[in-house]
């Protein structure tokens, strides 16, 4: 068992799961994944249940029933990685939007440089981002620009889907206390660490857009993230 769990959620991601499962475990550090797949339709946990064999105790995976968003399953992940001891969990996309080859350099910020959160960053040192349209990029880059504003927080990339988090700040966060579900739920899993007083460090990465499955990108994850911002600065931290 590894010291490390990496979280893929899944919903449709038959083009891409062998892959990045397999890039992952090609990493020179061991990690273990959970695949937690909302009930897709085309076959995704299928797939990964086929490569269990091939991958006894490192590759797991947790079916949900429905699609309840992408908050929700992360901390489906956060509390089956609590409940097996793990020392660092980290947040990956299954599109290979996130290089696998940064695995590492997010566990090393944790593990070695002191962090207790480590953010792959794509705003940290410039704007990097591959295969957006312009318009995307601007929303993405000013949303983390205004959620600055907003609360303070010192993080330029806030929506970052990307992290590694020491356990013991998945322990103190609330967890059934986070109500966001999509880029909100990024925010404000932040921002209560910050608020907790946790070291939040950015490791900067390249973003690049997936080439197969298709976006989960909508207007009302948007809208969460615009207004659920300001009631989250208002209302602060939950008892």
């Amino acid at each position: 068992m590894s010291d490390t769990l990496v979280i893929i959620p899944t919903y449709n991601e038959k083009e891409n799961i062998e892959a990045i499962i397999k890039a992952v475990f090609n990493q020179e550090k061991q990690f273990d994944i959970l695949v937690v797949d909302d009930n897709s339709p085309d076959g995704t946990a299928q797939i990964v249940e086929s490569l269990q064999n091939e991958f006894p105790n490192r590759l797991h995976i947790e079916k949900r029933e429905g699609k309840n968003g992408l908050g929700v399953a992360y901390i489906h992940g956060f509390k089956w990685a609590l409940e097996r001891k793990y020392d660092f969990i980290i947040e990956m996309d299954a599109d290979f939007s996130h290089n696998p080859n940064d695995l590492i350099r997010l566990y090393n910020s944790c593990a070695i440089d002191g962090a207790d959160v480590s953010v792959g960053s794509r705003y940290s040192i410039g704007v990097n981002v591959v295969n957006w349209p312009m318009k995307r990029v601007l929303l993405s880059y000013l949303a983390s620009k205004y959620v600055r504003f907003i609360t303070s927080i010192p993080v330029c990339d806030t929506t970052a889907g990307f992290v590694c988090w020491k356990r013991e700040v998945l322990e103190t966060i609330k967890l059934d206390k986070i109500k966001f579900v999509g880029y909100a739920f990024q925010i404000e899993m932040k921002y209560k660490a910050w608020k907790h007083g946790f070291n939040i460090k950015e490791v900067s990465v390249i973003f690049i857009d997936r080439t197969l499955g298709e976006s989960k990108m909508n207007k009302g994850i948007i809208s969460e993230a615009l207004f659920g911002v300001i009631k989250m600065r208002l209302k602060g931290l939950p008892k």
